[in-house]
Protein backbone atom coordinates (compact mmCIF):
# COMPACT_ATOMS: atom_id res chain seq x y z
CA UNK A 1 0.00 0.00 0.00
CA UNK A 2 1.32 3.33 -0.90
CA UNK A 3 1.12 6.09 1.69
CA UNK A 4 0.69 9.57 1.19
CA UNK A 5 0.69 12.21 3.11
CA UNK A 6 -1.69 15.19 2.76
CA UNK A 7 0.60 18.73 4.05
CA UNK A 8 -2.07 21.66 4.11
CA UNK A 9 0.26 25.12 4.75
CA UNK A 10 -2.69 27.29 4.56
CA UNK A 11 -2.22 30.14 6.87
CA UNK A 12 -5.58 32.07 7.79
CA UNK A 13 -6.27 35.44 7.74
CA UNK A 14 -9.70 36.23 8.81
CA UNK A 15 -11.90 37.57 6.63
CA UNK A 16 -9.14 37.35 3.57
CA UNK A 17 -8.06 33.90 3.71
CA UNK A 18 -9.75 31.52 5.77
CA UNK A 19 -8.75 28.10 4.35
CA UNK A 20 -12.06 27.24 2.62
CA UNK A 21 -10.72 26.12 -0.39
CA UNK A 22 -7.67 24.73 0.71
CA UNK A 23 -9.56 22.60 2.81
CA UNK A 24 -11.98 21.76 0.18
CA UNK A 25 -8.68 20.81 -2.41
CA UNK A 26 -7.53 18.41 0.43
CA UNK A 27 -10.75 16.64 0.68
CA UNK A 28 -11.11 15.90 -2.88
CA UNK A 29 -7.24 14.99 -2.97
CA UNK A 30 -7.66 12.45 -0.13
CA UNK A 31 -10.93 11.19 -1.28
CA UNK A 32 -9.06 10.26 -4.54
CA UNK A 33 -5.62 8.73 -2.70
CA UNK A 34 -8.52 6.69 -0.29
CA UNK A 35 -10.09 5.24 -3.55
CA UNK A 36 -6.99 4.75 -5.26
CA UNK A 37 -5.63 2.21 -2.18
CA UNK A 38 -3.35 4.94 -0.77
CA UNK A 39 -3.07 5.57 3.52
CA UNK A 40 -3.29 9.07 3.87
CA UNK A 41 -2.20 11.17 7.13
CA UNK A 42 -2.62 14.68 7.09
CA UNK A 43 -0.82 18.04 8.51
CA UNK A 44 -2.87 21.24 9.00
CA UNK A 45 0.14 23.48 10.18
CA UNK A 46 -2.49 26.12 11.03
CA UNK A 47 -3.32 23.74 14.14
CA UNK A 48 0.36 23.40 15.41
CA UNK A 49 2.46 20.40 14.95
CA UNK A 50 5.72 18.64 16.72
CA UNK A 51 8.36 18.27 14.72
CA UNK A 52 9.13 14.78 16.04
CA UNK A 53 6.05 13.67 14.78
CA UNK A 54 6.21 15.56 11.50
CA UNK A 55 9.54 13.35 10.96
CA UNK A 56 8.07 10.30 11.41
CA UNK A 57 4.97 11.12 9.13
CA UNK A 58 7.89 12.15 6.29
CA UNK A 59 10.14 8.90 6.50
CA UNK A 60 6.52 6.96 6.52
CA UNK A 61 5.17 8.68 3.18
CA UNK A 62 6.21 7.69 -0.37
CA UNK A 63 4.05 10.68 -1.27
CA UNK A 64 3.67 14.51 -0.23
CA UNK A 65 0.39 16.19 -1.64
CA UNK A 66 1.23 20.14 -0.78
CA UNK A 67 -1.48 22.30 -0.87
CA UNK A 68 -0.51 26.03 0.07
CA UNK A 69 -2.41 29.41 -1.23
CA UNK A 70 0.41 31.81 -2.40
CA UNK A 71 0.86 35.08 -0.22
CA UNK A 72 2.73 37.78 -1.76
CA UNK A 73 4.46 35.29 -4.44
CA UNK A 74 5.23 32.70 -1.89
CA UNK A 75 4.28 30.39 0.85
CA UNK A 76 2.73 31.94 3.42
CA UNK A 77 4.90 32.41 6.81
CA UNK A 78 4.14 29.34 8.73
CA UNK A 79 4.31 27.42 5.87
CA UNK A 80 7.87 28.32 5.43
CA UNK A 81 8.87 27.93 8.81
CA UNK A 82 6.99 24.53 8.58
CA UNK A 83 9.55 23.91 5.61
CA UNK A 84 12.56 24.85 7.76
CA UNK A 85 11.72 23.01 11.18
CA UNK A 86 10.96 19.70 9.36
CA UNK A 87 13.41 19.37 6.90
CA UNK A 88 16.46 21.20 8.95
CA UNK A 89 14.90 18.48 11.47
CA UNK A 90 15.59 15.80 9.52
CA UNK A 91 19.41 16.43 8.79
CA UNK A 92 21.47 13.42 8.92
CA UNK A 93 18.55 11.27 9.32
CA UNK A 94 15.23 11.92 7.34
CA UNK A 95 15.75 14.40 4.81
CA UNK A 96 19.18 14.41 3.72
CA UNK A 97 22.19 13.83 4.81
CA UNK A 98 24.84 16.41 3.66
CA UNK A 99 24.58 19.01 0.41
CA UNK A 100 26.30 16.34 -1.29
CA UNK A 101 29.57 17.77 -1.95
CA UNK A 102 33.01 15.63 -0.70
CA UNK A 103 36.54 16.96 -0.19
CA UNK A 104 37.31 13.27 -1.59
CA UNK A 105 35.48 13.35 -4.82
CA UNK A 106 35.03 16.41 -6.80
CA UNK A 107 32.46 14.62 -8.76
CA UNK A 108 29.56 14.84 -6.16
CA UNK A 109 27.89 18.20 -6.60
CA UNK A 110 25.98 20.56 -4.62
CA UNK A 111 22.43 19.10 -3.90
CA UNK A 112 23.52 15.72 -4.19
CA UNK A 113 23.02 14.24 0.03
CA UNK A 114 19.25 13.81 0.05
CA UNK A 115 17.76 10.72 1.84
CA UNK A 116 14.34 10.57 0.50
CA UNK A 117 15.28 9.54 -3.51
CA UNK A 118 12.36 7.23 -3.54
CA UNK A 119 10.02 9.25 -2.87
CA UNK A 120 7.74 11.96 -4.96
CA UNK A 121 5.79 14.99 -3.98
CA UNK A 122 3.17 17.01 -5.99
CA UNK A 123 2.44 20.56 -5.87
CA UNK A 124 -0.56 22.23 -5.24
CA UNK A 125 -1.26 25.89 -5.32
CA UNK A 126 -4.44 28.58 -5.11
CA UNK A 127 -3.77 32.29 -6.49
CA UNK A 128 -5.75 35.28 -7.09
CA UNK A 129 -4.15 36.06 -10.16
CA UNK A 130 -5.30 34.63 -13.68
CA UNK A 131 -3.55 31.46 -15.46
CA UNK A 132 -2.38 33.65 -18.40
CA UNK A 133 0.20 35.76 -16.03
CA UNK A 134 2.29 32.58 -16.05
CA UNK A 135 4.40 31.36 -19.31
CA UNK A 136 3.22 34.61 -20.60
CA UNK A 137 6.42 36.96 -21.96
CA UNK A 138 4.25 40.37 -20.95
CA UNK A 139 2.61 38.62 -17.89
CA UNK A 140 3.05 39.84 -14.42
CA UNK A 141 6.13 36.86 -13.59
CA UNK A 142 7.95 38.49 -16.98
CA UNK A 143 7.34 34.87 -18.76
CA UNK A 144 7.89 32.16 -15.90
CA UNK A 145 5.98 29.21 -15.78
CA UNK A 146 4.13 28.21 -12.75
CA UNK A 147 6.98 25.88 -11.62
CA UNK A 148 9.80 28.48 -12.52
CA UNK A 149 7.79 31.09 -10.42
CA UNK A 150 7.82 28.45 -7.30
CA UNK A 151 11.33 27.34 -8.00
CA UNK A 152 12.33 27.38 -3.81
CA UNK A 153 9.96 24.91 -3.14
CA UNK A 154 11.04 22.84 -5.92
CA UNK A 155 14.21 22.88 -4.85
CA UNK A 156 13.81 22.64 -1.16
CA UNK A 157 12.12 19.23 -2.25
CA UNK A 158 14.96 18.19 -4.74
CA UNK A 159 17.81 18.95 -2.39
CA UNK A 160 16.46 15.97 -0.12
CA UNK A 161 16.23 13.59 -3.25
CA UNK A 162 12.53 13.63 -3.91
CA UNK A 163 11.10 14.06 -7.53
CA UNK A 164 8.36 15.87 -8.66
CA UNK A 165 4.95 15.01 -10.55
CA UNK A 166 3.45 17.99 -12.31
CA UNK A 167 2.45 20.66 -10.10
CA UNK A 168 -1.40 21.64 -10.22
CA UNK A 169 -2.98 25.53 -9.03
CA UNK A 170 -6.16 27.17 -9.82
CA UNK A 171 -6.45 30.82 -10.73
CA UNK A 172 -8.91 33.82 -10.07
CA UNK A 173 -9.80 32.59 -6.74
CA UNK A 174 -11.67 36.04 -5.65
CA UNK A 175 -13.44 36.63 -8.93
CA UNK A 176 -17.41 36.03 -9.04
CA UNK A 177 -17.33 33.74 -12.03
CA UNK A 178 -14.75 31.34 -9.60
CA UNK A 179 -16.89 27.75 -10.03
CA UNK A 180 -15.43 25.69 -6.72
CA UNK A 181 -17.09 22.32 -8.74
CA UNK A 182 -15.03 23.09 -11.89
CA UNK A 183 -11.87 23.67 -9.61
CA UNK A 184 -11.93 20.06 -7.81
CA UNK A 185 -12.76 18.24 -11.05
CA UNK A 186 -9.76 19.73 -12.71
CA UNK A 187 -8.01 18.59 -9.22
CA UNK A 188 -9.60 15.16 -9.97
CA UNK A 189 -8.64 14.99 -13.21
CA UNK A 190 -4.81 15.92 -12.53
CA UNK A 191 -4.42 13.55 -10.12
CA UNK A 192 -5.83 10.27 -12.40
CA UNK A 193 -3.75 11.64 -15.27
CA UNK A 194 -0.58 12.16 -13.03
CA UNK A 195 -0.87 8.74 -10.91
CA UNK A 196 -2.71 6.70 -12.38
Amino acid sequence: MKHVLLLNLHQKYEGIANGNLTRDILKEAKSFFLNHGYEVKETTIDEGYDVAEELEKFKWADLFFVQSPVYWMGLPWLGKKYIDDIFSGGTGAVTYASDGRSRNDPSKTYGSGGLMGEKRYMLSFTYNCPESEFDNPDGFFDGLSLDQANIALHKTFQFCGVKPYPSFSVHDIYKSEFDLDTALHNLHSHLEQNLH
